[in-house]
């Protein structure tokens, strides 16, 4: 009843995993002790057998129970699978069970029906060395441990427990050195490997407690695992659940030792995203992080994102994936929130940069106005001195020849007069309409005031002005417009300038502008003078 009650107290107290297999590991070390302190309290050699089997039993599993303890407490113990555990114990079972067996004496017998003195055959020599293999071995894995641990703390906890090792290793060679291979010849010692395993207990417990902050360190991050708002899933190489806290259980209905199936768990779910290629990574891939979000599907509007992390030992093996789900809802609703917003502010922007380009349009019709005559669509005198003004210094800098026309509609007072101002506002448009049909795009039609207007000709010589100058007093000639049930003839009168540009010197732009117009103006009142309908040019 007391040994129930220890057990009970060890699998509900709050100690860690590591604990626990020393307590176990403890327990095995008592029992050599004990059969051999039990063996001395009976003469019934069937009695004596069976506490003698007891503490070879305790001896068989020593070395297994030091390898697992090893496994512990260089925080490896998850290496530890079932397959492992199976190999790791099965040279131990088969030397114990050899031991209880005991065919043909072959393991030990008594001497003269007692139990206290006995002989060792050779299946004892094998569970010797069996343990002694164990040890080396345990050793082994403390001295690789010692090298790869870079915590201070950790070392001088592994280096207390190698010196326990040592302690259990030596007693135990000096017990068979002296109680068996020697007893014929000098006394039996008592109690020797039992002083060593009391020692290298000693040696544990001292590891344990002494420098055991990483058993601190596990349970704290248990205990933040366990209270986290984030679910938290970890699950070994074959998807076997190792671990799941209070976080996960309202999305997933495991618990440890379940197998934790992925496809399963997505099917009844909204997924977002590339379910299939999702799962195909997940199982293909292991190695990779992967990241997905879902909606449940009682409450669409519960978001949560799932990811998986790969558990890599240092020579980049999968031990297990750790699966995290966390509740996105928030965000996702800040993220339509914020993506509501931001529609809003592209349709307001967009009614913007409409209103912008109505503007644009406005201010260049207005730009238009602002230089065009409404009549006729032509440039009017005020555009056009600002842009001679320009034109006749870049002719003068490079040379340019240009010429100017300046004409007026013949006799358009009585054509007003007799017609009314619509058809004169008609003959006026008309007459600007074929003028501007016979120039290039770089020159510049514009009207000057009321029925006279003046034309500007970029690199044009004598000959080139005086020749378009008839053609275009020819063609407007040849027009006629409607004025109700007659027609009206139209004709112009023309002055025409044409200036080389060589040699020119022009300090006053406008100045010299001003000499141009009256010599233009002059040819043109010569061409009135002289019948009208022909062209005069200036000198």
């Amino acid at each position: 009843m007391l040994f129930i009650l220890f057990v009970s107290v060890i699998a509900v107290n709050r100690i860690t995993m590591t604990h626990k297999v020393y307590l176990a590991f403890h327990f095995i070390m008592m029992l050599w002790p004990l059969g051999h302190f039990a063996i001395k309290l009976t003469d019934f050699p069937d009695v004596q057998l069976f506490f003698i089997n007891l503490s070879f039993v305790a001896l068989g599993m020593l070395g297994p129970g030091w390898l697992f303890f090893v496994f512990f407490l260089t925080n490896r113990s998850i290496q530890l699978k079932w397959s492992r555990i199976a190999l790791y114990i099965s040279p131990a079972v088969l030397c114990v069970a050899a031991a209880l067996w005991n065919p043909d004496r072959l393991f030990m017998s008594s001497v003269r029906d007692n139990y206290m003195d006995r002989l060792y055959g050779p299946l004892f020599w094998v569970l010797v060395l069996v343990q002694f293999a164990y040890l080396f071995i345990a050793m082994m894995n403390m001295f690789h441990a010692l090298k790869t641990v870079n915590s201070v703390n950790q070392k001088k906890q592994l280096a207390t427990a190698l010196i326990g090792m040592f302690v259990l290793t030596g007693f135990g060679l000096l017990d068979v050195l002296v109680n068996v291979l020697l007893s014929e010849w000098i006394p039996i010692i008592p109690g020797l490997l039992s002083s060593g395993i009391l020692l290298s207990d000693l040696c544990f417990v001292f590891a344990i407690y002494r420098y055991g902050v990483f058993d601190i360190l596990s349970m704290a991050q248990r205990d933040i695992i366990e209270h986290m708002t984030t679910g938290v899933i970890v699950v070994d190489e074959n998807d076997k659940v190792l671990e799941v806290n209070r976080g996960a259980t309202p999305l997933v209905q495991v618990t440890k030792g379940d197998t934790f199936e992925m496809e399963k768990f997505l099917a009844p779910l909204q997924v977002q995203g590339e379910v299939y290629e999702f799962l195909y990574r997940y199982n293909h891939h292991p190695y990779e992080r992967l990241q997905m979000e879902f909606s449940l599907q009682e409450n669409s509007g519960r978001h949560v994102s799932i990811q998986i992390s790969p558990v890599l030992d240092n020579r980049r093996t999968l031990l297990g994936r750790i699966i995290t789900f966390h509740d996105v809802s928030e965000l996702r609703k800040l993220v339509v929130e914020m993506n509501r917003k931001n529609e809003a502010l592209h349709e307001r922007n967009l009614e913007l940069i409409s209103i912008q380009e109505e503007l644009f349009r406005v201010n260049q019709k207005l730009e238009q106005m602002a230089v065009t005559d409404g009549l006729t669509g032509c440039y009017n005198r005020r555009y056009l001195m600002q842009q001679l003004e320009h034109e006749v210094l870049l002719n003068m800098r490079y040379q340019i020849p240009f010429a100017i026309f300046l004409f007026d509609i013949d006799h358009f007072k009585q054509i007003n007069d007799k017609y009314g101002h619509l058809v004169g506002d008609e003959v006026i448009r008309s007459t600007a309409n074929i003028v501007r049909s016979m120039l290039r795009r770089t020159d510049i039609l514009a009207r000057y005031g009321g029925e006279e207007f003046t034309v500007y000709l970029p690199h044009t010589n004598r000959e080139q002005s005086e020749l378009l100058a008839e053609k275009i007093m020819l063609a407007v000639g040849e027009n006629l417009v409607d004025a109700g049930l007659d027609k009206v003839h139209i004709t112009i009168s023309m002055g025409v300038l044409s200036e080389s540009s060589e040699n020119l010197k022009i300090n006053d732009p406008k100045e010299y502008l001003r000499e141009v117009f009256a010599s233009a103006d002059s040819a043109l009142y010569k061409a009135k003078n002289g019948g009208r309908n022909r062209v005069v040019m200036a000198r």
